[in-house]
């Protein structure tokens, strides 16, 4: 009689292999059931973000962006060169004595004014008062036998006429006679360079201006070979101011210059905000430095409350001209773009417009154009980054300057421009770069 086996359940663990074939497949269903939602997941969650995404974007459309503003204005403008340069003493002496002797006076306090012919120091004269009088007794006797001389001259020439003397004879007394006024002559010039040294024993300065450190005290011998000298005086009013500027901007100021017009030239201090002095343009180098491409120019300053001082660091700005009805806007309203620079102009509807505009000049905190805007309108000088063309603004109350909120120091604030005081707080980053690239491309 056979036996019925009967293939067990999968579900009582008996039948090794159909119950790894059933557990094979349990585990693929499950992974394809994890992969299944991560990938719904993953679509469900790109479309919330999409639609947030498209939420915040109209709603910020329809929200106006936030910038600062000034405004253009048609004006009369100056046009500044500006350099670094250096203090230098108008003229600049050292006081050295021209003779030989013990100093026996100073006559001077260090960092004293002093005039012209002011006596400084005094130098022992006694052995050129010796001097003096030597010559003087050597002329006397002198003048004596060029007397007799002449007398004899004057003897033998009467008896040459009656035939008494030879010609010979009459012509050697002569001789002696003009011998001894040339000696006479000698002692003269003697007794005058006498004259002359006596009168360097007494040092005076040569110049208006300010004395140094004494270089020598009392009591010690100097001599007219000494390098160093007794004091050195430097002229501080008029003083001069010596800078440069590159040669392409050379010929415009030599035009001024032969045209007989009159530069004003400003220094400033380091920072360039406190104006030192105003003085003028007086010369220009006879050749530009090669090496540099740069032309030395020299300024003259009256300096009558000495704000100037020898060898001082300054800003300087030349005036070259002024030009009328120039249009003005912030420097910090111009963008770079591909075809150019251009600004955001806002209008009457409060959304803005791109507007290339030329190459301008740079002045400070301002842009100078001959064309491309019109005075009146508003310009954006903060917040290009949130905006593009057709984009709704509004304008910050923080603004200040012209009106309708031009940034400090823009075309609102000319008059500070004018007077070397313009620092401007909107003038940043790439806007305010671009600007000054083309200032030097103008000019």
């Amino acid at each position: 009689m056979k036996t019925l086996e009967l293939e067990e359940s999968p579900l009582t663990g008996q039948g090794p292999k159909a119950g790894k074939s059933s557990w094979r497949a349990w585990i693929s269903l499950g992974l394809l059931l994890v992969v299944a939602a991560i990938i719904g997941w993953r679509i469900y969650s790109t479309q919330q973000e999409d639609s947030a995404a498209a939420q915040k974007s109209a709603a910020s459309g329809n929200r106006p962006v936030p910038v600062l503003a000034g405004e253009v204005q048609q004006k009369k403008m100056p046009i500044y060169l500006t350099a670094l340069g250096t203090v230098e003493a108008y003229n600049t002496v050292t006081v050295r004595s021209r003779i030989d002797g013990q100093l026996v006076k100073v006559n001077f306090k260090e960092g004293q004014m002093v005039r012209r012919g002011t006596v400084l120091a005094q130098i022992d004269p006694e052995p050129y008062n010796a001097a003096l009088e030597l010559a003087q007794g050597q002329l006397e006797r002198d003048q004596a036998a060029a007397s007799i001389g002449k007398a004899q001259a004057s003897r033998y020439q009467g008896l040459f006429n009656a035939g008494v003397v030879s010609q010979e004879s009459q012509q050697t007394q002569q001789s002696i006679f003009d011998q001894a006024q040339g000696t006479v002559r000698a002692d003269q010039a003697a007794i005058h360079a006498a004259k002359v040294n006596l009168a360097y024993t007494t040092i005076t300065s040569p110049i208006d201006g300010q004395v140094g450190l004494r270089q020598v005290d009392v009591g010690n011998i100097i001599h007219a070979s000494d390098t160093n000298g007794l004091v050195v005086v430097t002229q501080l009013q008029p003083i001069s101011v010596i800078f440069t500027v590159p040669e392409d901007q050379l010929p415009q100021v030599r035009k001024k210059l032969m045209a007989g017009k009159q530069l004003v030239v400003e220094a400033y201090d380091r920072s360039m905000t406190n104006k030192l002095a105003t003085g003028t343009l007086l010369t220009v180098d006879n050749q530009i430095d090669a090496t540099t491409g740069t032309d030395k120019l020299k300024a003259v300053f009256p300096n009558k409350d000495n704000a100037l001082f020898p060898n001082q660091f300054v800003n300087v700005r030349l005036q070259l001209e002024e030009r009328p009805d120039v249009l003005v806007i912030p420097a910090a309203a111009v963008q770079m773009g591909n075809s150019g620079n251009f600004v955001y102009v806002i209008r009457k509807d409060q959304t803005v417009e791109v507007r290339n505009i030329p190459n301008g000049i740079t002045q400070g905190a301002l842009l100078l154009l001959d064309s491309g805007l019109k005075p009146g309108e508003r310009v954006v000088t903060d917040g290009q980054e949130k905006i593009h063309a057709g984009s709704k603004v509004s304008v910050g109350k923080g603004a200040a300057g012209g009106k309708g909120g031009a940034p400090a120091g823009a075309a609102g604030t000319s008059g500070k421009a004018k007077d070397g005081s313009d620092a401007d707080g909107a003038g940043k980053g790439k806007s305010a770069h671009t600007a000054s690239s083309e200032s030097g491309a103008a000019q």
